[in-house]
């Protein structure tokens, strides 16, 4: 989207996505009690919706299954569901994008971020499965950038014509 559309419609972009991952954990929040699921069950039912979201923005129906790469949905999933794994993800990924300049690096590194972090802290076991099946998928998807990261080819952020 930046590269195509510029600054601004970008950053509406990336705001929407990770909203999108918010509301997907804040609405599993708000509806399971009213499913009357035993309380152990309710982390699962919000890790599943996050999953949802996660599967949903990368492979959406509206889209022939195809999609983004859920880093920015993951982040919101991220804020939502444990918000110091989130803020350390979204730091790391600022900090590699501030000195590497390349956006595929800073998402995998952010993704394994919160993977590390999610053992760290005090997490349930839904949530720290849910971060590290999110966290590898998020990784796996950007299998293409990985080649072009080995390669030396990888677009970095304010370069022209990349």
């Amino acid at each position: 989207m930046l590269r195509t559309l510029g600054k601004g419609p970008a950053l509406t972009v990336l705001l929407i996505d990770v909203l999108k991952g918010v509301a997907a954990i804040l609405l599993a929040r708000w509806f399971f009690p009213w499913l009357k699921l035993p309380a152990d069950l309710q982390p699962w039912a919000v890790c599943l919706c996050g999953l949802a979201v996660l599967l949903g923005h990368s492979r959406s129906i509206w889209l022939g299954f195809t999609g983004g790469k859920s880093a920015a949905t993951g982040l919101g999933v991220l804020l939502a569901l444990s918000w110091p794994v989130g803020a350390g993800a979204a730091a790391v990924f600022a900090l590699v994008l501030a000195v590497a300049r390349i956006v595929s690096l800073a998402s995998m590194l952010a993704a394994l971020t919160a993977i590390a972090l999610v053992h760290v802290l005090p997490e349930p076991l839904p949530y720290r499965l849910l971060v590290v099946a999110g966290g590898l998928y998020v990784i796996a998807l950007h299998r293409a950038n990985i080649v072009r990261l080995l390669a030396g080819t990888e677009p970095k952020v304010g370069r022209r014509g990349t």
